[in-house]
């Protein structure tokens, strides 16, 4: 049906924004890590603008789809969720470019502390949107629900990153600003696997007819 085919064409198109935020968020942690100031400018200038046309791309693709068929359902229910994908991939690419700024900061001053748990706290999160996209486009609840019950991990990882931080800014008031960085840069990470869970809780309502908030089913 057409339909059905028009739906797959606007899943593939947010497939490759997916995959574009995964790429600019390892490329801003390549540059933090590798303090590559060239890598952290290629996000603004390049990356950045990159999300804005997939999102306004995206934005009429999903308008023309209502347009078109009127849609009631299932139908319904996937386009406004595309749609708010959608925004949550662009607001993602922002969080990224704060990260960016943040790194940009730190590149030529001396390091607070070894950068470990950063960059794993973001291939955490890489695995969270891919896996919150994939789980869109199968229409997979337990792989959504399964990256529900991972945020907890990244939470875990960001109170870590915070705890040891205020030890060093505490002992060292002249870490404070580059600390402080570094918790941003953990913040932010955290809303970008905010997000992913936001898409798979959406996907686990259209397929399972369940409303989740906070990772629980809501019973009226």
């Amino acid at each position: 049906m057409l339909i059905d085919k028009k739906i797959e064409e606007i899943k593939w198109k947010l497939t490759e924004f997916s995959e574009h935020v995964v790429e600019m968020l390892s490329m801003s942690i390549k540059g933090l890590v590798e303090r590559n100031r060239e890598y952290l400018d290629k996000v603004i200038k390049d990356y950045e603008p990159r999300c804005n046309n997939l999102e306004l791309e995206i934005d009429e693709m999903c308008i023309s789809f209502i347009a078109q068929f009127s849609p009631r359902a299932k139908h319904l229910r996937t386009i406004f969720t595309a749609l708010k994908m959608n925004n949550d991939l662009e607001r993602m690419g922002d969080h990224i470019v704060n990260i960016s700024q943040s790194a940009i900061f730190l590149i030529d001053k001396p390091p607070v502390k070894p950068l470990i748990d950063l960059p794993r706290m973001a291939d955490e999160v890489k695995k969270m949107l891919s896996d919150s996209v994939k789980s869109f486009i199968d229409e997979n609840a337990e792989l959504a629900k399964s990256v529900c019950e991972r945020d907890d991990v990244i939470d875990g990882l960001r109170e870590q990153i915070v705890r040891e931080l205020i030890t060093y800014m505490i002992s060292d008031p002249s870490t404070i600003e580059r600390s402080l960085h570094l918790v941003r840069i953990s913040g932010n990470l955290e809303r970008i696997a905010d997000l992913s869970t936001n898409i798979c809780e959406d996907v686990i309502f259209i397929v399972k007819g369940e409303l989740m908030k906070h990772h629980k089913v809501v019973k009226f």
